[in-house]
C-alpha cells in the first residue's frame, strides 16, 4: 500500500496591529506573501472574508515536514501582513469584530454565499484547520468517515481555540463550531452504506437547490472531490503551529487505523445521529474542562475520552514510528490547557489586550 500522507490547511484571522480588530487586507497580504521568497505559489490563498487568508502546505509523508510548512507559511503570511499594519492571528474567531462586518472576497462563490445567508456570511469570521489523508479509494474512503464519526467531538474539545466574541467571553471553549453549525449542511457526516450511498444523497442536496457545490458540504468530515483524501475539518485553527502537528498526526492515525479495520471488515458501529450532534455541543461548550459525551451517549471526564483516542490510535503511531511525539504534545495539551483555556487566561490575567499579545506571539512561534 502507498504511504498514507496528509496534508493541512489553515485558517488565519488579520488583526490590526494596534487595536486588535480584523483588516480587510486579504488580498493584499496574499499578494505580497505569493511575492515572497519562503512562500510558494498558491500556498497562500484568499478566504470568505476579506480579513482572513489561508494557507495550504504540500502534501507530505513526515510529520517534521507538516510542522516545517505551517512555520514557514506562517512566518510568510505575517510578514506579508506586518507590511500593511496588520499580524496574523491563528485563533478561531476574533477577540473583538469591531462595529462593523470585514467585507466579502470578490469571487463569484463568495458573492453568492452572501446572497444566500447575508447574516451567516456576516458572522463568519471563524478559522478552522483542515487535514486531509490520503485513501486508496472513494469507497474505502466512505468506509473511514463511517468508522471516524465517534472521534470528531473528542477532536472538537481538544483543539477548542474560540472562546470569545465581541469582546466577551461567550461561555463556550469552541464558539466557531456553534456558529459554522448554522449552515444547511453541516455537523456530524451522516453514515453512508457506501459510496454510491453517499454519492446519491450529495446529488439530491445538489439538486434541492439548498447548496450550489460540494464545497459547501460544511460536515465535520468528508471526502474531497480536488484530492483522493479524506478532509477532516472539525478543528478550530490551533495557536502554534506544533499544536496543528498533533492534529495531523492524530488524524493521519485515526484515518490509518480505519483502513486497517475496513480492510480487516471489522464491523463498523452504529451510532444515532442526534446523539454525536449533542457530543459536538458538549465538546464546543467545554472543551476539556468538563465532561464529554461518547457516540453511545455516555458521559465520560474529557481525561477519558482523550485516553480512550489514544489507546485506540497508538498501534498505529507506534509503527509509523510518531507515538513519541504526539504523546508528548497531547501530554503538553492534558497539562497546559486547550488554546481557549489558555486564551481565557490571559483575559483574566490582563484583558483583551493580553489575549491579543497572547495570539500574535503564539502564531508564530518556534
Amino acid at each position: 500500500m502507498d504511504p498514507v500522507t496528509v496534508g493541512v490547511e489553515e485558517e488565519y484571522l488579520l488583526l490590526d496591529s494596534l487595536t486588535g480588530l480584523p483588516v480587510a487586507a486579504g488580498e493584499q497580504v496574499r499578494a505580497a506573501a505569493g511575492m515572497a521568497a519562503i512562500a510558494g505559489d498558491g500556498e497562500v490563498q484568499p478566504e470568505l472574508l476579506q480579513a482572513q487568508v489561508e494557507v495550504a502546505t504540500p502534501v507530505c509523508e513526515q510529520l517534521e515536514e507538516v510542522g516545517g510548512h505551517l512555520l514557514r507559511l506562517r512566518l510568510a503570511a505575517n510578514a506579508a501582513a506586518e507590511a500593511y499594519g496588520c499580524q496574523l492571528a491563528a485563533c478561531g474567531t476574533p477577540p473583538l469584530r469591531g462595529g462593523t462586518s470585514a467585507p466579502v472576497t470578490e469571487r463569484a462563490r463568495y458573492r453568492a454565499l452572501r446572497s444566500q445567508a447575508p447574516q451567516l456570511v456576516a458572522e463568519q469570521m471563524i478559522n478552522g484547520m483542515h487535514v486531509h489523508v490520503s485513501v486508496p479509494s472513494r469507497e474505502i474512503g466512505v468506509a473511514v468517515l463511517n468508522r471516524l464519526r465517534p472521534w470528531l467531538p473528542v477532536l472538537i474539545a481538544m483543539s477548542a481555540n474560540s472562546p470569545l466574541w465581541d469582546g466577551q467571553d461567550t461561555g463556550f471553549a469552541s464558539w466557531r463550531t456553534v456558529v459554522f453549525d448554522r449552515w444547511p449542511v453541516s455537523g456530524p457526516p451522516p453514515a453512508f452504506e457506501d459510496a454510491a450511498d453517499e454519492a446519491r444523497r450529495i446529488e439530491t442536496l445538489l439538486h434541492s437547490g439548498i447548496i450550489r457545490d460540494t464545497g459547501q458540504l460544511y460536515w465535520q468530515a468528508r471526502l474531497s472531490d480536488r484530492y483522493p483524501t479524506v478532509e477532516v475539518r472539525c478543528c478550530d485553527v490551533q495557536l502554534r503551529a506544533d499544536e496543528a502537528v498533533m492534529f495531523a498526526g492524530i488524524v493521519r492515525a485515526l484515518v490509518t487505523t480505519a483502513i486497517h479495520e475496513t480492510a480487516a471488515q471489522t464491523p463498523t458501529a452504529r451510532y444515532l445521529f442526534e446523539v454525536l450532534q449533542a457530543a459536538t455541543w458538549q465538546a464546543a461548550r467545554h472543551g476539556l474542562g468538563g465532561h464529554l459525551i461518547t457516540a453511545t451517549g455516555t458521559r465520560v471526564s474529557a481525561g477519558d475520552a482523550v485516553a480512550e483516542l489514544m489507546e485506540h490510535i497508538t498501534p498505529v503511531l507506534e509503527a509509523t514510528g510518531e507515538i513519541r511525539q504526539v504523546a508528548a504534545l497531547v501530554h503538553r495539551l492534558l497539562r497546559q490547557g486547550t488554546p481557549a483555556d489558555r486564551q481565557r487566561r490571559a483575559l483574566r490575567e490582563g484583558g483583551l489586550k493580553a489575549v491579543n499579545e497572547l495570539i500574535v506571539a503564539d502564531t508564530t512561534a518556534t
